[in-house]
């Protein structure tokens, strides 16, 4: 079973940056459609961008297309969310995931999730 663990939340002024790291054992990565899921206080947890495999094609949600950047190293098992013109909006835990496939990303549906990592934007 694959594990997960999510760093590089904070607490950044709107417009700033973070970049979010996710290391994943017991899988290889280059075989998984992997990302990231949030979750806002009293909201559900939503998609917000994955990396399929094995053709490694970036997906975004709308909220947050344009603005951040998914990345993976196969070397050091990690995937990454380069996070930038962060608004107030972005601030929630969030979760690194398995998918069943990339459309999950946009359909809600995962299927393993780590510990989440806070973001909280100030305005």
């Amino acid at each position: 079973e694959v594990q997960l663990q999510a760093s590089g939340g904070g607490l950044v002024q709107a417009g700033g940056s973070l970049r979010l790291s996710c290391v994943a054992s017991g899988s290889t990565i280059d075989d998984l459609d992997i990302g990231w899921f949030r979750q806002a206080p009293g909201k559900e947890r939503e998609g917000v961008s994955c990396i399929s495999s094995p053709d490694g094609r970036a997906y975004y949600t709308d909220p947050v297309k344009g603005r951040f950047t998914i990345s993976k190293d196969n070397a050091k098992n990690t995937v990454y969310l380069q996070m930038d013109r962060l608004k107030p909006e972005d601030t929630a835990v969030y979760y690194c995931v398995t998918l069943p496939s990339w459309y999950g990303v946009f359909s809600g549906d995962y299927d393993y999730s780590g510990q989440g990592t806070q973001v909280t934007v100030s305005s």
